[in-house]
């Protein structure tokens, strides 16, 4: 399955353009800029995954410098 993201201000074009997905016989789905982020996020975070477990102290001893 392949997904397209369009980013839109206007909620006349997103509603216009889910009405075309609809029509298509697409699934359509808008998320708010919170949901946009996490997925962006989420994708990231697999993207960089190496399957390593890291200590509590290593990670904070990084956050501290």
């Amino acid at each position: 399955m392949a997904a397209i993201v369009i980013q839109s201000n206007s909620k006349t074009n997103i509603k216009l353009l889910m009405t075309l997905a609809k029509q298509l016989g697409e699934r359509a789905l808008a998320l708010s800029d919170e949901q946009s982020e996490d997925m962006a996020l989420g994708t990231l975070m697999k993207k960089v995954k190496t399957g390593e477990n890291v200590s509590r102290e290593t990670i904070m001893k990084k956050l501290r410098s």
